[in-house]
């Protein structure tokens, strides 16, 4: 199973960008897709996620600007962020607990990350 993330960039305080993630490979469920982020020096945290069949999960910090959502045809988890701060500076990453084909026990996965910038 691989993930592929995209959609980071450099945006200026107040602004907006939506990153994607697709998971691919022998996939037989999806039990959960999110998003964590890694500032510079400091430790990787959550930033939002969709536990399959229940309501979505955010970070305080970013309650109210984010919206996490799933596409599960395409096996794809968005992140749609406004409003964004310099403080959300950081490699965003997303993750999946997958059971492959063939599997009866769930895998964890992450994306190869992509930086979000949020500079003037």
């Amino acid at each position: 199973v691989q993930l592929q993330a995209s959609g980071g960039g450099l945006v200026q305080p107040g602004g907006s960008l939506r990153l994607s993630c697709a998971a691919s490979g022998s996939i037989f469920s999806i039990h959960y897709m999110g998003w964590h982020r890694q500032a510079p020096g400091k430790q990787r945290e959550l930033v939002a996620g969709v536990p399959d069949g229940r309501s979505p999960n955010y970070a305080d910090s970013v309650k109210g600007r984010f919206t996490v959502s799933r596409d599960n045809a395409k096996n794809t988890v968005y992140l749609q962020m406004n409003s964004l701060k310099p403080e959300d500076t950081a490699v965003y990453y997303c993750i999946a607990s997958v059971t492959s084909r063939g599997s009866s026990t769930s895998n964890t996965y992450w994306g190869q990350g992509t930086l979000v910038t949020v500079s003037s």
